[in-house]
């Protein structure tokens, strides 16, 4: 009697396959749409609103002084990035808070949300009963989130161009060059790749409890937010792509094996 043999499907195929159909789920999905027009309309607001509000007077609360409003972005550059041991960046305060690097928050709702959808609707459960490695799909979520990240990061940067020139900013390049901030907006690209597999780690942990994800990858963004400015500068070099790049590097593999390992060893509902 001749016995049919299935040939063996390869994992770069496996993979492929995974991709092509996350790449569509992800694509289709309205509130990807929603974050990226976020990420565009955000820097244009923040720009235009705070150079609208320079040299108005308003009352201290405190002290009942008049206070007048000063102009906190007055270089384009600044919604990108920092120099670091620069003082009168330093002296900026809330627009050392208000620049690309927020964009690391949204990507953490993006990761949430769109992997909490699919444990929410049963997707995945139906996805590992037919496919039963977890690896693919830890492969394929890190890849497709990163990718949706880096568009909410390059959303950004578009935004802060338009409202940098709505605003009437400078976008002369005071102590950096035109290198330094490809470098810069680089790094910060890579360091998207050490962030999506935290928030995968949080999303499979909360798995359809979208709220505890997100709120878990909410918390470690806040501790290593203050880092991203350090190490992905206005003025970076080839140093921090290579230190970005190594540390994505580093954090996919790691996390991502604890990801797999999550997902083996707990229940997918």
């Amino acid at each position: 009697m001749e016995v049919n043999k299935f040939p063996s499907v390869s994992f770069k195929k496996r993979v492929r396959s995974m991709l092509k159909v996350d790449f569509k789920r992800m694509l289709i999905l309205p509130f990807y749409y929603i974050m990226l027009g976020i990420s565009i309309i955000i820097p244009i607001l923040v720009l235009v609103m705070t150079t609208l509000m320079a040299g108005t007077e308003t009352i201290d609360q405190v002290t009942g002084n008049p206070v007048v409003m000063e102009q906190l972005f007055t270089n384009v550059w600044q919604a990108i990035g920092t120099i670091p041991g620069n003082s009168s960046e330093m002296t900026l305060g809330i627009t050392t808070m208000c620049n690309i690097d927020m964009m690391f928050f949204a990507v953490a709702v993006l990761v949430c949300v769109f992997i909490g959808d699919e444990f929410r609707s049963g997707y995945s459960k139906n996805l590992f009963t037919v496919r039963s490695s977890k690896t693919d799909y830890v492969v394929s979520k890190t890849i497709v989130c990163f990718v949706g990240g880096v568009t909410l990061i390059i959303g950004y940067f578009i935004g802060a161009l338009i409202g940098g020139a709505i605003a009437n900013l400078s976008f002369a390049l005071e102590g950096i060059n035109i290198i330094n901030i490809i470098m810069c907006i680089l790094s910060k690209i890579l360091l998207v790749g050490v962030f999506v597999p935290i928030y995968l780690v949080m999303s499979v942990v909360g798995k359809q409890k979208t709220w505890l994800s997100m709120v878990l990858s909410l918390s470690l963004s806040m501790l290593l937010f203050m880092m991203v400015s350090s190490i992905s500068p206005l003025n970076s070099t080839l140093i921090n792509v290579i230190l970005c790049s190594a540390g994505a590097v580093l954090f996919s593999v790691g996390l991502g094996t604890i990801s797999n390992k999550i997902l083996k060893t707990t229940s997918l509902v």
